[in-house]
């Protein structure tokens, strides 16, 4: 059965990538998308590309009501998103969500209305695979070193801090331990901020500059010793759309909350 999406952020950097690759497949169809630049356009006309022959609406709301769908894949900005996902999961949609910059209470929100409305939503700081690695060697790390820190990069012009996939992380790393700091917050001398953020356990430091897509670091250490884990984007966004299809057909495979790709993967 060919799964029905609408795709808000359709134009986007990363969603005009997902939705080429969508115009390739057979199993998973646009019915809608949105974006408020190119509202009353077909989505083919906007990203030269005639196979994707659905409309663009405005908002979220309208596309949903125009075009019922199977999964909605959120793809926008941090201020649309939860009010976005929220919309899907009352239409009865399934949702993805790819965009950054939702809290924790967002998420806890999200996932009472999911568990209501008995649809899954899927939550990825990252679709690139080697971010899920990451990931999961960095929770394996926590549990044998206690210390650690977080070092998150992005382009200047990226304004929420940190990203999606450092509050991933922090999180991820929340469940096996916090880290320890040999001097308490407190009781550092001079500028306190300079020691970063506690976030869900982990002390989170994000860089803003031109010349960065999204990096992320984690620097585990112990007496003498230290490990660095780190992951690199490059300018496409190709690593982004496996994961993001991947995300599309697992979805619907279970009730609630998940976050993270590796969620709906055996990573064992």
């Amino acid at each position: 059965m060919t799964i029905r999406v609408c795709l808000a952020g359709a134009t986007g950097w990363a969603g005009s990538a997902v939705a080429r690759a969508i115009a390739e497949l057979n199993d998973i169809t646009l019915v809608s998308a949105v974006s408020r630049t190119y509202s009353g356009r077909t989505l083919g006309e906007v990203l030269t590309e005639p196979r994707l022959n659905c409309s663009v609406f405005a908002a979220a709301q309208e596309a949903l009501t125009a075009h019922p769908c199977d999964v909605f894949f959120e793809f926008t900005k941090p201020d649309a998103a939860k009010s976005n996902v929220l919309t899907a999961l009352q239409r009865g949609a399934h949702v993805v969500i790819g965009t950054s910059g939702l809290t924790d209470s967002d998420y806890a929100e999200i996932a009472s209305a999911a568990e209501k409305r008995q649809r899954g939503v899927l939550a990825v700081g990252n679709f690139a695979l080697t971010v899920v690695l990451l990931q999961k060697f960095a929770e394996v790390a926590a549990k044998f070193i206690p210390q650690w820190e977080i070092i998150d990069y992005a382009h200047d012009d990226k304004k929420d801090a940190p990203s999606g996939t450092v509050r991933e992380l922090a999180n991820r790393l929340s469940k096996v331990r916090p880290s320890e700091l040999t001097v308490p917050l407190e009781e550092t001398q001079g500028v306190k901020e300079t020691r970063g953020a506690r976030m869900s356990g982990s002390q989170v430091h994000s860089i803003r500059l031109p010349g960065y897509t999204i990096s992320v670091e984690i620097i585990f250490g112990m007496p003498d010793q230290k490990l660095t884990i780190r992951h690199d984007a490059g300018s496409s966004a190709q690593p982004y759309v496996d994961g993001a299809l991947l995300a599309i057909r697992k979805v619907n495979s279970f009730v609630g909350l998940r976050r993270g790709l590796d969620s709906v993967l055996d990573l064992s």
